[in-house]
C-alpha cells in the first residue's frame, strides 16, 4: 500500500529566531492602552458621575428610573428615594435605580 503514498521525510528545523526581541511586549503594552482608553477610562467616568447624581439629590427634584418612571423626589434617605409619580401616587425605589434628573417643568410638560 506504500506504493500510492510517497513517504514523507521531516526537513531540518528551522533555526530559531533571537530571543527576547521585545517586539511582543509592543502587542501587549498596545493592547492594555487601548483597553484603558476605550473600556476602563469611559466607564469609571460613567460611574463617577452617577455617584454624583445620587449624592446630589433632593426633595423636588424631577428624576426618570433605570425602568423607565418619571417623577418627583418626595423624600431622600440613605438608600431609598421616595417618588411622587402622581397626586396621591408614592412609590419607594432604591437611589440606585435613577437614572437621571430632568430638567425643573418637564413632568408638567409630559
Amino acid at each position: 500500500m506504500s506504493f500510492l503514498i510517497p513517504m514523507a521525510y521531516a526537513d531540518g528545523a528551522a533555526p530559531a529566531g533571537p530571543a527576547g526581541s521585545g517586539f511582543e511586549w509592543v502587542f501587549l503594552v498596545g493592547f492594555l492602552v487601548i483597553f484603558y482608553l476605550m473600556i476602563w477610562r469611559p466607564q469609571a467616568k460613567r460611574a463617577k458621575e452617577h455617584k454624583n447624581l445620587l449624592g446630589t439629590l433632593q426633595k423636588g427634584d424631577e428624576v426618570v428610573t433605570s425602568g423607565g418612571i418619571a417623577g418627583k423626589v418626595a423624600k431622600v434617605s440613605d438608600d431609598f428615594v421616595v417618588l411622587e409619580v402622581s397626586d396621591t401616587v408614592e412609590l419607594k425605589i432604591q437611589k440606585v435605580a435613577i437614572a437621571a434628573t430632568l430638567p425643573k417643568g418637564t413632568l408638567k410638560a409630559i
